[in-house]
């Protein structure tokens, strides 16, 4: 209880301190802060379409990459790729998407669901053979492949996938079977249901099952869960990261589905980053990814209002996202000084 209380006490420090350096900045810059940040907050949170048209929608993709990445990580695995992860979703999802005119919503939505699950997944074949074959951190292998799913996204909206007319960028529309539905009253698609499912299944097995536990075991001590726990390293390693990524494909999947309806070149704002950040808001607790997804969701939609707003750009709001992840990691850093226990971000040694 006292590490929890001590956890989320950094959390709210940290989400403080990345405000009050906004406020600072934007004071020393000339600026009207109060304005600025009661944009931000009103944008966010000022009406009920603001939130859930605008920070729960946001929030969706959030949460899934955040949860994939809290799962590898809890291995002892660093997934930077899930960018690129999100993009071969993205692509898959439309594919299908596309196809799937004349077919049933309860066959189209499955369909587009598996088929972004299953590309983030195989997008981190790579990856996994590099780092238990040749001992290549994932670090560097997911992270590279970013930029080469977003080239891909370029090559597939130029190319195979552009639509009929040939004249703009994107994909054909999917069809209306394949389209998440919407909460009544709401723009916010069923995806945030899946979201919440999500988050609330990866609590339990963290907690409940001894898959979740030997998972914590690799990741607290990688040698002594192989050696005396006799724990199949390398496939639990590699069930984590794939599992890491399908969720991150699964996300692409749904911004498809419940939001942009086609492929785009840049169709994500750098979520695949952000939510590195959920999850360490969170300190990779899966429940808390919920909450802290809808925080980083109002930071991106509060940051647009205070551009149309309070003439500020809303690239102002990296400013609190990047501040919020060094106060985590400086915090981190303090309460565990002269302790045994490990920082909340450490890479894995190389397993054998």
């Amino acid at each position: 209880m006292r590490s929890d209380l001590r956890a989320a006490g950094t959390a709210v420090g940290a989400l403080l301190a990345g405000l009050v350096v906004l406020a600072l900045g934007l004071a020393a810059s000339g600026y009207d802060a109060g304005n600025a940040l009661a944009a931000l907050v009103t944008g966010a949170f000022g009406s009920w379409s603001a939130f859930t048209g605008g920070t729960l929608v946001r929030a969706v993709p959030l949460i899934l990459i955040g949860l994939g990445f809290a799962l590898a990580l809890r291995g002892g695995a660093l997934n930077i790729g899930a960018e690129g992860q999100f993009y071969l979703g993205a692509i898959a999802a439309t594919w299908v998407g596309v196809h799937a005119a004349g077919w049933p919503g309860w066959i189209a939505l499955p369909a587009l669901a598996a088929a972004g699950l299953l590309a983030g997944a195989l997008w981190m074949v790579v990856p996994v053979v590099l780092r238990l074959r040749f001992g290549v951190l994932e670090v560097i292998s997911t992270l590279l492949l970013n930029f080469v799913a977003d080239a891909l996204v370029s090559l597939m909206v130029l190319g195979p996938m552009q639509e009929p007319t040939g004249i703009y960028p994107q994909s054909a529309p999917i069809a209306a079977s394949a389209r998440l539905p919407l909460l009544p009253g709401t723009r916010l698609h069923g995806g945030f249901v899946v979201a919440l499912l999500s988050a609330a299944g990866l609590s339990w097995v963290f907690a409940r099952t001894w898959w979740g536990f030997r998972l914590l075991a690799l990741g607290t001590g990688p040698r002594a869960a192989e050696v005396s726990g006799r724990v199949p390293a390398k496939r639990l390693l590699a069930t984590a990261l794939f599992g890491s990524a399908a969720l991150a494909g699964l996300a692409g999947a749904f911004e498809v589905s419940g939001v942009s309806y086609a492929l785009y070149q840049n169709l994500s704002p750098g979520y695949g980053f952000t939510a590195i950040g959920v999850a360490l808001l969170a300190r990779l607790r899966p429940s808390a990814i919920i909450v802290t997804g809808i925080i980083f969701g109002a930071l991106e939609v509060g940051a647009g209002a205070m551009q149309r707003d309070a003439g500020i750009p809303a690239v102002a709001a990296y400013v609190v996202e990047a501040v919020i992840i060094l106060a985590l990691l400086l915090g981190d850093a303090a309460s565990r000084r002269g302790s045994s226990q490990k920082p909340v971000v450490e890479a894995a040694e190389v397993l054998p």
